[in-house]
């Protein structure tokens, strides 16, 4: 196997994975996603690495370079920003190295929804709350499907983790309340989540749009609506002590 597609995490170095990094040492190509993955992940490689910024490319241009890295027996790293399976575009690429007969591997990384979670120390699934994470985007250049415009998916009332989408904070805002979400309803902002410049902020759906107009959030930021960021919640079943399952009794 010389051909490894590989999650980069959402930005901290630290946070890629240890068979990703180990992957980043011992190769021979690198194909980097310039305008999103942290360039400090590029330390990992060894002298003598051919890098390539695929943020300039076409994916007939990534795709020859793939090519002739196998050709010349080489081991090749596609790296993708975050989990390669989400809003990673590498199903094109996939479906490119099949038919010419490459074969290649997929390495998972920790997608900035997840890191995102951790910077507002949260936990999107809380008891009584939400029991669903919907991942998702507002409708751009990209068209998304009637059935999971915003609109419609806030009729779940789920908490929401809304990709590629800070620019139309605005239509996101009208579709959220549009769809049933409340006014009062708390949203929280993360941009570059684990990057050393990473800015969060938090508000409710009636006031974010002026909480954020003088914070330079413009672009990689990621956008949660949920009423777990600002609830009562009742406490997992998993510790009560009245509570009984595989590996543990309950008291008496």
């Amino acid at each position: 196997m010389n051909v490894f597609i590989v999650g980069a995490g959402p930005g901290d170095p630290e946070l890629i994975t240890v068979k990703g990094q180990k992957l980043l040492s011992e190769a021979d190509v690198i194909i980097y996603a310039g305008s999103l993955v942290n360039p400090a992940l590029l330390d990992y490689a060894k002298a003598g690495c051919e890098i390539h910024n695929s943020a300039s490319m076409t994916l007939p241009q990534v795709i020859n370079v793939i090519e002739d890295g196998v050709k010349q027996g080489k081991m090749v790293v596609r790296l993708h920003t975050g989990d390669p399976s989400i809003y990673g575009a590498i199903q094109e690429q996939m479906d490119a190295l099949d038919k010419l007969g490459i074969e290649y591997k997929v390495i998972p990384g920790v997608s900035s929804f997840l890191a995102t979670a951790a910077a507002l120390k949260q936990e999107y699934t809380l008891p009584g709350i939400s029991q669903t994470v919907i991942i998702t985007r507002n409708e751009g250049r990209t068209p998304v499907p009637d059935r999971e415009k915003l609109r419609s998916l806030a009729a779940h009332q789920a908490t929401m983790c809304i990709f590629l989408s800070i620019t139309m904070l605005e239509d996101v805002v009208k579709e959220l309340i549009a769809g049933g979400y409340k006014l009062e309803t708390p949203i929280a902002i993360v941009q570059r989540a684990s990057w050393p410049e990473e800015k969060i902020v938090r508000a409710t759906l009636a006031t974010i749009c002026e909480e954020i107009a003088d914070k330079g959030i413009d672009r990689t930021a990621m956008i949660v609506v949920s009423n777990c960021l600002a609830a009562d919640y009742e406490l997992s079943r998993l510790y009560a002590p009245e509570f009984s399952h595989m590996f543990r009794q309950a008291d008496k």
